[in-house]
């Protein structure tokens, strides 16, 4: 569990630009840093090693370096733009959030700026001797950096923006967010229940999607106030001003309810435009079961892609692909915070529904969704076992309605394991 201002500065660490930049003073930083050193290095050293051929060398990655930014630029946009259109949209934040890639730009842009800024140096002759000595040493390294990052480049390239590598890098976020809530249900908090009569409730004066819920920051507030919280809205949940986000219940009826706390209740939830893969383990499967969905479409026609998203789904789902036991969750952390369950009807229903309603009419997909929900019934804990049995007579039921050749439909029924 992670505080706001931790999570703000993670997914600002995420953006692009922040690694470019960083690269690109440290790349401006090293270059200057041979003016101020020149005085140190001896006089005989650099005429040695050849160190005036460091011109041709800055102008070699100067004139290079700009082209093969703007050509990764472009390469990852266009990547971005195959997955949105191919998988989903949701996958796209992934794919610039990409370190692999986010470490190339940012090298090969370093990489030019540093050029950049040695040949004015050199040409307006703040390097002495020593100077250009140490400017060719830091060149060196960087043809070096730059041929490493090169490869990796390349064999980055050839999964990138590819189905399979999208399903991939879902599939990691969304058993991320999924193993938490497994381990923490409540978030740290208590389980939900009935508000008392009386409660103080509290509106956000914001529109958008819960983003992060900050339960520390409300349970310190609930000790402090003396009160109990009763959080209304999930993270993943959207919010408006006309719902309630949350309730406040002061535990000493003769204690009076500061207004002020309802703003520093309002600052512990984070809203935003879009969703966030974080905290919302719905959103992961939402976005794995899109991309199924989307192979299913009469554009597409992939039902390949659609039985690896329920093999997919399974492994985020079922506790045996991660050893789990109803030991892992953890002990109540904040006692006068309580939050909502997620039901696991909608965590099924938000992993299996777009295929089920998109892949009843095909055989092989209706087969491997019922085979897929066996799996997780046999495997998970009560709960979810009940909701994967509920949803899989569901998703039969609308497959014989779609499937018109007899065969297939007593096939179906054959096929179907006993849950």
């Amino acid at each position: 569990m992670i505080s706001k201002k931790w999570w703000i500065l993670v997914r600002f660490l995420r953006r692009l630009w922040v690694r470019a930049t960083l690269y690109c003073v440290v790349a401006i930083v090293i270059a200057l840093a041979a003016i101020w050193a020149d005085p140190y290095m001896p006089s005989e050293l650099p005429r040695q090693v050849g160190a005036k051929a460091v011109d041709s060398i800055l102008t070699i990655i100067a004139s290079s370096m700009l082209a093969v930014t703007t050509f990764s630029l472009t390469t990852l946009v266009s990547a971005t733009t195959a997955a949105a259109s191919n998988a989903t949209p949701r996958a796209t934040s992934l794919l610039l959030e990409d370190t692999t890639s986010q470490r190339a730009l940012s090298t090969f842009l370093g990489s030019f700026l540093f050029s950049l800024v040695g040949l004015i140096a050199l040409n307006t002759e703040l390097y002495g001797e020593g100077g250009r000595f140490i400017l060719f040493i830091a060149t060196l390294g960087v043809v070096a950096l730059i041929v490493i990052t090169l490869l990796q480049w390349i064999d980055h390239l050839a999964g990138l923006g590819r189905v399979a590598e999208t399903i991939a890098r879902v599939e990691r976020v969304a058993t991320r967010a999924y193993e938490a809530h497994r381990k923490r249900p409540y978030l740290g908090g208590q389980p939900y229940r009935d508000v008392p009569e009386g409660a103080i409730e509290i509106h956000h004066k914001r529109l958008g999607y819960l983003q992060h819920l900050d339960v520390q920051v409300l349970s310190g507030i609930a000790e402090e106030a003396g009160a109990d919280i009763y959080v209304q809205r999930r993270p993943g949940s959207h919010c408006d001003p006309s719902e309630p986000i949350a309730s406040v219940v002061l535990r000493d009826s003769g204690d009076t309810y500061k207004s002020e706390l309802s703003d520093q209740i309002r600052a512990a939830f984070t809203l935003g435009d879009r969703r966030s893969f974080d905290q919302d383990p719905r959103f992961g499967l939402i976005a794995l079961s899109e991309i199924g969905s989307r192979a299913l479409s009469p554009g597409i026609n992939d039902p390949g892609t659609a039985i690896d998203v329920l093999a997919t789904l399974v492994r985020v789902m079922a506790p045996i692909a991660r050893e789990e036991t109803p030991d892992d969750r953890e002990e109540i952390k904040f006692e006068h915070v309580f939050i909502p369950p997620l039901s696991e009807d909608d965590l099924v229903d938000a992993a299996f529904m777009p295929i089920a309603r998109d892949g009843a009419g095909q055989i092989e997909v209706a087969i491997r969704m019922q085979k897929a929900l066996a799996v997780i019934a046999a495997t998970a804990q009560p709960d979810l076992r009940e909701a994967a049995r509920r949803f899989s007579k569901l998703a039969q039921q609308r497959a014989l309605e779609q499937l018109g050749f007899e065969p297939d439909r007593q096939r179906l029924i054959a096929d179907t394991p006993s849950l």
